[in-house]
Protein backbone atom coordinates (compact mmCIF):
# COMPACT_ATOMS: atom_id res chain seq x y z
CA UNK A 1 0.00 0.00 0.00
CA UNK A 2 1.16 3.65 -0.66
CA UNK A 3 1.61 5.62 1.99
CA UNK A 4 -1.22 7.86 2.64
CA UNK A 5 0.06 12.20 2.69
CA UNK A 6 1.51 13.00 5.89
CA UNK A 7 0.11 14.67 8.80
CA UNK A 8 -3.36 14.89 7.99
CA UNK A 9 -3.73 14.94 11.40
CA UNK A 10 -7.72 14.10 12.00
CA UNK A 11 -9.36 15.29 8.85
CA UNK A 12 -7.85 13.26 6.31
CA UNK A 13 -5.73 10.48 8.95
CA UNK A 14 -7.90 9.65 11.49
CA UNK A 15 -11.15 9.91 10.46
CA UNK A 16 -11.12 8.49 7.29
CA UNK A 17 -9.36 5.20 9.50
CA UNK A 18 -13.25 5.72 11.39
CA UNK A 19 -14.90 5.83 8.39
CA UNK A 20 -13.24 2.68 6.60
CA UNK A 21 -13.45 0.58 9.79
CA UNK A 22 -17.33 1.40 9.85
CA UNK A 23 -0.32 10.13 27.24
CA UNK A 24 10.83 10.66 34.64
CA UNK A 25 8.68 13.05 37.04
CA UNK A 26 9.86 16.47 35.65
CA UNK A 27 11.01 18.65 32.18
CA UNK A 28 14.07 17.29 30.42
CA UNK A 29 16.72 20.12 31.11
CA UNK A 30 17.24 21.86 27.92
CA UNK A 31 21.02 22.74 29.19
CA UNK A 32 21.52 18.98 29.40
CA UNK A 33 19.91 17.47 26.50
CA UNK A 34 21.79 19.80 23.93
CA UNK A 35 25.32 19.93 26.03
CA UNK A 36 25.29 16.21 25.36
CA UNK A 37 24.58 16.51 21.69
CA UNK A 38 27.08 15.25 19.25
CA UNK A 39 30.70 13.93 19.58
CA UNK A 40 31.94 17.41 19.02
CA UNK A 41 30.16 18.57 22.09
CA UNK A 42 33.50 18.02 24.64
CA UNK A 43 35.67 20.12 22.41
CA UNK A 44 35.01 23.81 21.77
CA UNK A 45 33.18 23.21 18.16
CA UNK A 46 29.19 23.43 18.68
CA UNK A 47 28.10 19.94 16.88
CA UNK A 48 26.01 20.86 13.56
CA UNK A 49 23.43 18.69 14.62
CA UNK A 50 21.71 18.10 18.14
CA UNK A 51 21.72 14.02 17.80
CA UNK A 52 18.68 12.68 16.41
CA UNK A 53 18.63 9.66 14.56
CA UNK A 54 16.14 10.59 12.19
CA UNK A 55 17.27 14.08 11.24
CA UNK A 56 21.16 14.05 11.86
CA UNK A 57 21.52 17.91 11.26
CA UNK A 58 18.69 19.05 12.94
CA UNK A 59 19.22 21.41 15.79
CA UNK A 60 22.99 22.12 16.82
CA UNK A 61 25.08 21.65 19.67
CA UNK A 62 26.75 23.79 22.58
CA UNK A 63 24.30 26.59 23.48
CA UNK A 64 20.82 27.01 23.68
CA UNK A 65 18.63 29.82 22.47
CA UNK A 66 16.20 31.81 25.37
CA UNK A 67 14.95 33.84 23.07
CA UNK A 68 13.94 34.93 19.04
CA UNK A 69 13.54 38.44 17.83
CA UNK A 70 11.96 38.18 14.04
CA UNK A 71 11.79 40.97 12.24
CA UNK A 72 10.48 40.09 8.58
CA UNK A 73 9.15 41.90 5.35
CA UNK A 74 7.48 39.86 3.07
CA UNK A 75 6.30 41.28 -0.86
CA UNK A 76 3.94 38.94 -1.77
CA UNK A 77 3.99 39.55 -5.63
CA UNK A 78 7.88 39.23 -6.10
CA UNK A 79 7.88 36.36 -2.98
CA UNK A 80 10.77 38.16 -1.42
CA UNK A 81 11.53 38.06 1.99
CA UNK A 82 13.80 40.52 3.66
CA UNK A 83 14.54 39.15 7.70
CA UNK A 84 16.65 39.96 10.62
CA UNK A 85 16.75 37.23 13.58
CA UNK A 86 18.26 38.44 16.90
CA UNK A 87 18.86 35.20 19.21
CA UNK A 88 19.47 35.95 23.01
CA UNK A 89 21.45 32.60 23.38
CA UNK A 90 23.67 30.70 26.32
CA UNK A 91 26.70 29.03 25.57
CA UNK A 92 26.65 25.27 27.46
CA UNK A 93 30.20 24.66 26.71
CA UNK A 94 32.88 26.49 25.62
CA UNK A 95 32.84 27.85 21.80
CA UNK A 96 35.02 29.37 19.06
CA UNK A 97 32.35 28.18 16.59
CA UNK A 98 28.92 27.18 16.21
CA UNK A 99 26.14 26.59 13.77
CA UNK A 100 22.73 27.72 12.86
CA UNK A 101 20.15 26.09 10.77
CA UNK A 102 19.13 27.84 8.06
CA UNK A 103 18.85 26.53 4.05
CA UNK A 104 18.78 28.96 1.36
CA UNK A 105 18.66 32.82 1.74
CA UNK A 106 21.52 34.99 1.18
CA UNK A 107 23.17 35.92 4.66
CA UNK A 108 24.54 39.25 4.49
CA UNK A 109 25.79 39.41 8.13
CA UNK A 110 26.33 38.25 11.13
CA UNK A 111 27.39 39.52 14.57
CA UNK A 112 27.95 38.13 18.27
CA UNK A 113 27.29 40.78 20.30
CA UNK A 114 28.06 44.07 18.83
CA UNK A 115 31.31 42.33 16.75
CA UNK A 116 31.00 41.01 13.52
CA UNK A 117 31.53 37.17 13.15
CA UNK A 118 32.82 34.99 10.61
CA UNK A 119 30.27 32.93 8.85
CA UNK A 120 30.02 30.39 5.77
CA UNK A 121 27.27 28.45 4.20
CA UNK A 122 27.84 24.88 4.09
CA UNK A 123 24.75 22.69 3.40
CA UNK A 124 21.57 23.47 5.52
CA UNK A 125 24.64 24.85 8.59
CA UNK A 126 25.11 28.40 8.88
CA UNK A 127 28.69 27.92 10.39
CA UNK A 128 29.60 30.93 12.77
CA UNK A 129 33.21 31.81 14.15
CA UNK A 130 32.97 34.45 16.52
CA UNK A 131 36.24 36.85 16.90
CA UNK A 132 36.65 36.12 20.55
CA UNK A 133 35.61 32.14 22.04
CA UNK A 134 32.31 32.10 24.42
CA UNK A 135 32.89 30.35 27.68
CA UNK A 136 30.15 27.83 28.93
CA UNK A 137 27.58 29.43 30.87
CA UNK A 138 28.11 33.13 28.43
CA UNK A 139 25.06 34.50 27.57
CA UNK A 140 25.67 36.25 24.12
CA UNK A 141 23.19 38.03 21.29
CA UNK A 142 23.54 36.71 17.47
CA UNK A 143 22.29 38.90 14.87
CA UNK A 144 21.75 37.29 11.37
CA UNK A 145 20.63 39.63 8.53
CA UNK A 146 19.63 38.05 5.11
CA UNK A 147 17.24 37.85 2.47
CA UNK A 148 15.77 35.89 -0.58
CA UNK A 149 13.07 33.91 -1.88
CA UNK A 150 12.19 31.56 1.03
CA UNK A 151 11.14 27.93 -0.45
CA UNK A 152 10.10 24.76 1.55
CA UNK A 153 11.68 22.02 1.98
CA UNK A 154 10.67 18.33 0.94
CA UNK A 155 10.76 16.16 3.49
CA UNK A 156 11.60 12.51 3.51
CA UNK A 157 8.29 11.37 2.76
CA UNK A 158 7.73 13.90 -0.22
CA UNK A 159 6.10 16.18 1.37
CA UNK A 160 7.12 19.57 1.79
CA UNK A 161 7.81 22.01 4.78
CA UNK A 162 8.53 25.14 5.58
CA UNK A 163 7.55 28.29 3.80
CA UNK A 164 5.45 27.63 1.14
CA UNK A 165 4.21 29.71 -0.95
CA UNK A 166 0.15 30.40 -2.03
CA UNK A 167 -1.81 32.59 -4.06
CA UNK A 168 -2.17 35.44 -1.60
CA UNK A 169 0.80 34.73 0.58
CA UNK A 170 2.05 32.04 2.44
CA UNK A 171 1.82 28.71 4.24
CA UNK A 172 4.30 28.58 7.23
CA UNK A 173 4.39 25.65 8.83
CA UNK A 174 7.77 23.89 9.78
CA UNK A 175 7.06 20.34 10.93
CA UNK A 176 9.51 18.44 11.41
CA UNK A 177 12.56 20.75 9.65
CA UNK A 178 10.97 23.39 7.82
CA UNK A 179 11.96 26.19 10.34
CA UNK A 180 15.22 26.90 8.82
CA UNK A 181 13.74 27.98 5.35
CA UNK A 182 12.63 31.42 6.67
CA UNK A 183 14.35 32.18 9.70
CA UNK A 184 18.63 30.54 11.53
CA UNK A 185 17.33 28.53 14.24
CA UNK A 186 18.49 25.81 16.91
CA UNK A 187 15.73 24.00 14.79
CA UNK A 188 15.54 20.54 17.03
CA UNK A 189 12.57 20.18 19.71
CA UNK A 190 15.22 19.76 22.12
CA UNK A 191 15.73 23.18 22.29
CA UNK A 192 12.45 25.38 22.88
CA UNK A 193 12.89 29.49 23.00
CA UNK A 194 10.46 32.37 23.50
CA UNK A 195 9.79 34.64 20.38
CA UNK A 196 8.98 37.85 19.34
CA UNK A 197 7.66 38.68 15.87
CA UNK A 198 7.50 42.02 13.84
CA UNK A 199 6.17 41.16 10.31
CA UNK A 200 5.83 43.73 7.47
CA UNK A 201 3.73 42.94 5.00
CA UNK A 202 1.34 44.87 2.00
CA UNK A 203 -1.75 46.36 2.83
CA UNK A 204 -4.41 44.47 2.57
CA UNK A 205 -2.47 41.45 3.54
CA UNK A 206 -2.73 39.80 6.99
CA UNK A 207 0.47 37.84 8.70
CA UNK A 208 -0.71 35.72 11.77
CA UNK A 209 2.06 34.39 14.05
CA UNK A 210 2.11 32.75 17.46
CA UNK A 211 1.29 34.55 21.02
CA UNK A 212 -0.34 37.50 21.55
CA UNK A 213 -0.65 40.44 19.15
CA UNK A 214 1.01 42.95 20.53
CA UNK A 215 -0.01 45.73 17.93
CA UNK A 216 -0.15 46.52 13.84
CA UNK A 217 0.15 49.42 11.99
CA UNK A 218 -0.48 50.62 8.52
CA UNK A 219 1.60 53.23 6.90
CA UNK A 220 2.93 54.09 3.12
CA UNK A 221 0.82 50.90 1.63
CA UNK A 222 2.07 48.37 4.09
CA UNK A 223 0.97 46.67 7.10
CA UNK A 224 3.64 45.92 10.66
CA UNK A 225 1.87 43.39 12.76
CA UNK A 226 3.98 42.44 16.08
CA UNK A 227 3.69 39.29 17.83
CA UNK A 228 4.66 37.74 21.13
CA UNK A 229 5.01 34.16 22.53
CA UNK A 230 6.05 33.89 25.51
CA UNK A 231 5.76 30.54 26.39
CA UNK A 232 8.76 28.25 25.28
CA UNK A 233 8.41 27.08 21.90
CA UNK A 234 10.18 24.74 19.41
CA UNK A 235 11.13 26.39 16.33
CA UNK A 236 9.08 24.04 14.08
CA UNK A 237 5.70 25.16 15.87
CA UNK A 238 6.18 28.98 14.79
CA UNK A 239 4.55 30.33 12.20
CA UNK A 240 4.42 33.70 10.13
CA UNK A 241 1.58 32.85 7.92
CA UNK A 242 0.63 35.42 5.22
CA UNK A 243 -2.68 35.94 3.27
CA UNK A 244 -5.56 37.71 2.33
CA UNK A 245 -7.85 37.25 5.88
CA UNK A 246 -11.13 37.62 7.34
CA UNK A 247 -10.29 38.23 11.38
CA UNK A 248 -12.04 36.93 14.28
CA UNK A 249 -10.85 38.54 18.03
CA UNK A 250 -12.43 37.25 21.78
CA UNK A 251 -11.53 36.38 24.67
CA UNK A 252 -13.09 33.05 26.33
CA UNK A 253 -14.68 32.40 29.78
CA UNK A 254 -11.25 31.64 31.06
CA UNK A 255 -9.47 34.83 29.45
CA UNK A 256 -7.60 32.97 26.69
CA UNK A 257 -7.21 35.22 23.74
CA UNK A 258 -8.37 33.79 20.66
CA UNK A 259 -7.85 34.95 17.21
CA UNK A 260 -8.63 33.72 13.87
CA UNK A 261 -7.48 34.52 10.22
CA UNK A 262 -9.62 32.49 7.92
CA UNK A 263 -9.20 32.90 4.27
CA UNK A 264 -12.43 34.24 2.99
CA UNK A 265 -12.65 31.26 0.85
CA UNK A 266 -13.12 29.03 3.26
CA UNK A 267 -15.12 31.48 5.46
CA UNK A 268 -18.71 29.96 5.73
CA UNK A 269 -17.15 26.23 5.42
CA UNK A 270 -14.65 27.18 8.64
CA UNK A 271 -17.76 29.67 11.11
CA UNK A 272 -19.49 26.21 12.77
CA UNK A 273 -16.39 24.17 13.64
CA UNK A 274 -14.27 27.30 14.90
CA UNK A 275 -17.36 28.18 16.91
CA UNK A 276 -17.09 25.13 18.93
CA UNK A 277 -13.51 26.40 19.84
CA UNK A 278 -13.78 27.34 23.13
CA UNK A 279 -15.79 24.67 23.97
CA UNK A 280 -13.52 21.87 22.33
CA UNK A 281 -10.51 23.74 24.44
CA UNK A 282 -12.82 23.71 28.20
CA UNK A 283 -13.20 20.10 27.40
CA UNK A 284 -9.77 18.97 26.87
CA UNK A 285 -8.87 21.50 29.81
CA UNK A 286 -10.67 19.06 32.10
CA UNK A 287 -9.22 15.88 30.75
CA UNK A 288 -5.78 17.01 30.19
CA UNK A 289 -5.72 19.89 33.01
CA UNK A 290 -5.23 23.77 32.06
CA UNK A 291 -4.96 25.01 28.64
CA UNK A 292 -0.75 25.83 28.96
CA UNK A 293 -0.79 28.77 26.85
CA UNK A 294 -2.42 32.24 27.13
CA UNK A 295 -3.54 32.32 23.26
CA UNK A 296 -5.51 30.40 20.84
CA UNK A 297 -7.08 30.57 17.89
CA UNK A 298 -6.98 28.87 13.99
CA UNK A 299 -5.21 30.49 11.23
CA UNK A 300 -7.55 28.70 8.08
CA UNK A 301 -6.00 29.32 4.25
CA UNK A 302 -6.63 28.42 1.21
CA UNK A 303 -4.10 25.90 0.40
CA UNK A 304 -5.22 23.11 -1.69
CA UNK A 305 -1.70 21.87 -2.56
CA UNK A 306 -0.50 21.68 0.82
CA UNK A 307 -2.43 18.71 2.26
CA UNK A 308 -1.95 19.16 5.91
CA UNK A 309 -2.38 21.04 9.23
CA UNK A 310 -0.48 21.56 11.90
CA UNK A 311 -0.26 22.61 15.21
CA UNK A 312 1.34 25.77 15.38
CA UNK A 313 1.46 26.54 18.74
CA UNK A 314 -1.15 28.81 20.20
CA UNK A 315 -2.76 29.25 16.41
CA UNK A 316 -2.50 26.04 14.56
CA UNK A 317 -2.64 26.43 10.57
CA UNK A 318 -5.15 24.60 8.39
CA UNK A 319 -4.82 24.39 5.03
CA UNK A 320 -7.94 24.24 4.14
CA UNK A 321 -11.72 24.49 6.34
CA UNK A 322 -11.04 21.99 9.34
CA UNK A 323 -13.84 19.74 10.19
CA UNK A 324 -14.74 19.07 14.20
CA UNK A 325 -12.10 15.89 14.31
CA UNK A 326 -9.22 17.92 13.21
CA UNK A 327 -9.91 21.02 15.13
CA UNK A 328 -10.10 18.59 18.59
CA UNK A 329 -6.51 17.04 17.40
CA UNK A 330 -5.03 19.95 16.29
CA UNK A 331 -6.06 21.47 19.81
CA UNK A 332 -4.55 18.46 21.73
CA UNK A 333 -1.46 19.08 20.54
CA UNK A 334 -1.30 22.30 22.47
CA UNK A 335 -0.61 20.31 25.19
CA UNK A 336 0.88 17.29 24.10
CA UNK A 337 3.33 18.05 21.19
CA UNK A 338 4.04 21.84 21.86
CA UNK A 339 3.60 22.13 25.68
CA UNK A 340 4.80 18.81 26.34
CA UNK A 341 7.82 18.38 23.61
CA UNK A 342 9.92 15.44 22.04
CA UNK A 343 13.27 14.59 22.53
CA UNK A 344 13.80 12.46 19.69
CA UNK A 345 11.03 12.53 16.79
CA UNK A 346 11.22 8.62 17.32
CA UNK A 347 8.90 9.79 19.57
CA UNK A 348 6.00 11.27 17.67
CA UNK A 349 3.85 8.87 19.07
CA UNK A 350 3.85 10.93 21.83
CA UNK A 351 2.18 13.67 19.70
CA UNK A 352 0.22 12.06 16.80
CA UNK A 353 -0.93 9.32 18.88
CA UNK A 354 -2.21 11.40 21.80
CA UNK A 355 -3.66 14.14 19.87
CA UNK A 356 -5.34 11.18 17.53
CA UNK A 357 -6.97 9.12 21.14
CA UNK A 358 -8.41 13.08 22.05
CA UNK A 359 -10.38 12.37 18.93
CA UNK A 360 -11.72 9.13 19.94
CA UNK A 361 -12.11 10.40 23.58
CA UNK A 362 -14.24 13.54 22.12
CA UNK A 363 -16.13 11.29 19.77
CA UNK A 364 -17.43 8.75 22.92
CA UNK A 365 -18.37 12.06 25.15
CA UNK A 366 -20.54 13.86 22.65
CA UNK A 367 -22.45 11.30 20.84
CA UNK A 368 -20.43 9.36 18.56
CA UNK A 369 -18.52 6.11 18.52
CA UNK A 370 -17.27 5.31 21.82
CA UNK A 371 -13.31 4.42 21.80
CA UNK A 372 -13.92 0.55 22.06
CA UNK A 373 -15.68 0.36 18.67
CA UNK A 374 -13.21 2.77 16.65
CA UNK A 375 -10.15 0.48 18.43
CA UNK A 376 -12.14 -2.65 17.30
CA UNK A 377 -12.65 -1.99 13.84
CA UNK A 378 -8.92 -0.72 13.11
CA UNK A 379 -8.09 -4.11 14.84
CA UNK A 380 -10.20 -6.04 13.07
CA UNK A 381 -8.12 -4.91 9.90
CA UNK A 382 -5.55 -8.09 9.03
CA UNK A 383 -2.43 -8.71 9.81
CA UNK A 384 -1.13 -7.50 5.84
CA UNK A 385 -2.85 -4.19 6.53
CA UNK A 386 -0.55 -0.95 6.47
CA UNK A 387 -1.77 -0.09 10.07
CA UNK A 388 0.75 -2.83 10.91
CA UNK A 389 3.92 -1.71 8.62
CA UNK A 390 5.59 -0.78 11.40
CA UNK A 391 5.17 -0.42 14.92
CA UNK A 392 4.48 3.51 16.14
CA UNK A 393 7.65 3.56 19.35
CA UNK A 394 9.89 2.88 16.07
CA UNK A 395 9.36 4.16 12.87
CA UNK A 396 12.38 3.12 11.44
CA UNK A 397 12.85 6.68 9.34
CA UNK A 398 11.93 10.03 9.55
CA UNK A 399 9.91 9.03 6.27
CA UNK A 400 7.50 7.14 8.58
CA UNK A 401 7.00 9.21 11.34
CA UNK A 402 3.78 10.79 10.11
CA UNK A 403 2.30 7.53 8.79
CA UNK A 404 -0.73 5.77 9.49
CA UNK A 405 0.38 3.54 12.69
CA UNK A 406 1.74 6.49 14.27
CA UNK A 407 -1.28 8.12 14.15
CA UNK A 408 -3.70 5.34 14.87
CA UNK A 409 -1.87 2.18 16.38
CA UNK A 410 -0.32 5.21 18.86
CA UNK A 411 -3.53 5.69 19.59
CA UNK A 412 -4.86 2.23 20.53
CA UNK A 413 -1.56 1.53 22.77
CA UNK A 414 -3.40 4.29 24.87
CA UNK A 415 -6.38 2.65 24.32
CA UNK A 416 -4.64 -0.45 25.62
CA UNK A 417 -3.58 1.32 28.68
CA UNK A 418 -6.82 2.44 29.73
CA UNK A 419 -8.24 -1.10 29.37
CA UNK A 420 -5.02 -1.98 31.60
CA UNK A 421 -5.74 0.67 34.36
CA UNK A 422 -9.28 1.70 34.15
CA UNK A 423 -10.64 5.28 33.14
CA UNK A 424 -9.77 6.89 36.45
CA UNK A 425 -6.01 6.14 36.34
CA UNK A 426 -6.20 6.66 32.86
CA UNK A 427 -7.41 10.03 32.88
CA UNK A 428 -5.54 10.84 36.31
CA UNK A 429 -1.64 9.76 34.00
CA UNK A 430 -2.79 11.61 30.93
CA UNK A 431 -3.32 14.93 33.62
CA UNK A 432 0.00 14.05 35.37
CA UNK A 433 1.82 13.55 31.84
CA UNK A 434 0.58 17.25 30.93
CA UNK A 435 1.12 19.16 34.50
CA UNK A 436 4.64 17.28 35.49
CA UNK A 437 6.50 17.76 31.93
CA UNK A 438 4.57 21.28 30.64
CA UNK A 439 6.58 23.71 28.97
CA UNK A 440 9.45 21.07 28.90
CA UNK A 441 10.05 17.57 27.33
CA UNK A 442 9.18 13.83 27.64
CA UNK A 443 10.28 10.43 26.39
CA UNK A 444 8.11 6.87 26.23
CA UNK A 445 10.46 6.01 28.80
CA UNK A 446 9.57 8.58 31.45
CA UNK A 447 5.36 7.95 30.07
CA UNK A 448 5.51 4.82 30.76
CA UNK A 449 7.40 5.36 34.74
CA UNK A 450 4.86 7.85 35.24
CA UNK A 451 1.79 5.28 34.18
CA UNK A 452 3.41 2.85 36.11
CA UNK A 453 3.16 5.07 39.26
CA UNK A 454 0.41 6.49 38.37
CA UNK A 455 -1.76 2.93 38.92
CA UNK A 456 0.21 1.23 40.84
CA UNK A 457 0.69 -1.86 37.61
CA UNK A 458 3.52 -3.65 35.95
CA UNK A 459 2.91 -2.18 32.57
CA UNK A 460 6.32 -2.75 30.52
CA UNK A 461 5.05 -5.88 28.21
CA UNK A 462 1.73 -4.05 27.66
CA UNK A 463 3.91 -1.05 25.94
CA UNK A 464 6.27 -3.58 24.90
CA UNK A 465 3.92 -5.28 22.86
CA UNK A 466 1.89 -2.36 21.56
CA UNK A 467 4.69 0.18 20.74
CA UNK A 468 7.72 -2.02 19.35
CA UNK A 469 6.19 -5.41 18.27
CA UNK A 470 7.05 -6.08 14.37
CA UNK A 471 3.08 -6.87 12.91
CA UNK A 472 -0.15 -6.99 14.39
CA UNK A 473 0.27 -7.23 18.17
CA UNK A 474 -2.27 -9.17 19.89
CA UNK A 475 -5.18 -7.85 21.92
CA UNK A 476 -5.51 -7.83 25.95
Amino acid sequence: MTPPPRRQAARRRTAVLRREAVLATVPVAVAALLGAAGPAAAGTTGAAGAGDPYFPLSGNGGYHVSHYDLTLRYDTASRHLDGKAVLSARATQRLTRFDLDLKGLKVTGVTVGRTAAGYRRHGQELVVTPRHALRKDQEFRVTVTYHGTPKPVTDPDGSADGWIPTDDGAFVAGEPQGAMTWFPANGHPKDKSSYDFTITVPEGRTAVANGILRGQHTAHGRTTFRWHEAAPMAAYLATATVGTFKVERYTTPDGIQVYNAVDPREAHASAPVLKQLPSVLAWESKLFGPYPFRAAGAIVDHAPGVGYALETQTRPVYDSAPDLSTLVHESAHQWFGDSVSLTSWKDIWLNEGFATYAEWLYSEQHGGDSAQKTFDALYARPAGDHLWAFPPGDPGSGKNIFDTPVYARGAMALHELRKAVGDTDFLRILHAWAAEHRAGHGTTAQFVRLAERESGKDLDGLFHTWLYVKGKPKSA
